[in-house]
């Protein structure tokens, strides 16, 4: 469903928009690459699903898929570059304390549509290398911390341009953990608890996420063979417009061979320990990394103050949400 602010009225022209939009992808890149020493590579936009490299989010998503005649067999459009990034940092020949990002473009086709939610998914996607000694929760808020002084930073700059921009964010990121925030607001919904202390502290990283909480439920789905479920999480802001919750990166250090064994029977889904992504994790072949992504057009939202996402990117929509966004005075691209 879609949601009109009252007397909703965009800061920025389309032209304007069109331009701080090209501005915050370039700012926050060399910002991003500064903090957390990465290097940008090319990645792919499909990939061999026997390879066992795409993303199964929350396992119940369809992947776009395509018959390749010149090679003999299908591809998938990438949900996400999680794990080919950790295969890249292996091929590449990344050594510890670096990392790389790249674009990444998806369709999710299943996604619902709302102000918030589009079929077309644009993020930076980054990964680094790390040792033994960085997989703790320490390194994990540390690495949260500088991507925060990233946004804030692209924020300033931008306000610099553009005066007439009131976007405010807070610097400073509160941490709890998913099954604190289920002991707070046992009777609310996950995403409820979310906006309710996302409200309360503006900047907020919610900790291990994939595992089920007391409640017998986690708080949000996560597939078993990327994050580890005790040192991953989710970074929110609180977006004044829609007054709710934003989720800008979903992130975290990433499996290593005892917890991707946890994890795969926790889910169901030890039928995944024979692709080759799996079969290398589980023998040690792939370095230790941290890494997650970034949502390009969930930035520009924030950033500039927008009621919907299709105010900063391209994508298709129901006759129902053009109509409520055009009587809404929300303009969709």
């Amino acid at each position: 469903m879609t949601i009109v602010p009252k007397n909703y009225q965009a800061a920025l022209s389309l032209y304007e928009t069109q331009k701080a939009i090209g501005l915050i992808k370039n700012v926050f890149q060399v910002k991003l690459c500064a903090a957390l020493h990465l290097k940008r590579v090319t990645a792919p936009l499909f990939v061999d699903p026997a390879t066992g490299l795409n993303d199964d989010l929350n396992g119940v998503e369809r992947p776009v898929s395509f018959d390749v005649p010149a090679v003999g067999g299908d591809a998938q459009v990438v949900h996400s570059l999680a794990k080919w990034k950790r295969l890249a940092l292996h091929d590449y020949d990344f050594y510890v304390g670096n990392g790389l990002v790249t674009d990444m473009n998806a369709i999710r086709r299943d996604e619902e549509l709302d102000n918030l939610h589009s079929i077309y998914v644009d993020q930076w996607d980054w990964e680094k290398v790390i040792d033994r000694s960085m997989r703790n929760e320490s390194y994990l808020e540390d690495t949260v911390r500088r991507i925060v002084s990233a946004i804030c930073g692209t924020l300033d700059e931008l306000q610099w341009q553009f005066p007439q921009l009131e976007t405010e964010l807070c610097r400073d990121v509160t941490f709890l953990t998913s099954q604190e925030l289920e002991d707070k607001w046992p009777g609310l919904s996950p995403k409820e608890r979310e906006n309710a202390f996302v409200k309360e502290h503006k900047t907020v990283f919610i900790k291990k996420i994939g595992g089920k909480l007391k409640s017998g439920k986690p708080h949000d789905g996560r597939a078993p063979d990327y994050d580890d479920w005790d040192l991953n999480g989710d970074l929110l802001f609180w977006h004044e417009p829609l007054g709710c919750a934003l989720e800008i990166s979903s992130m975290g250090i990433r499996v290593d061979a005892e917890s991707l064994d946890r994890q795969l029977t926790e889910a169901g889904c030890d039928d995944r320990r024979k692709l080759p992504f799996h079969r290398m994790l589980l023998q040690n072949e792939l370095p230790l990394t941290i890494g997650g992504g970034i949502g390009q057009s969930r930035l520009c939202m924030l950033l500039l103050g927008k009621a919907h996402i299709g105010e900063v990117q391209a994508s298709l929509w129901d006759s129902e949400t053009r109509r409520v966004c055009k009587e809404g005075n929300i303009t969709l691209l």
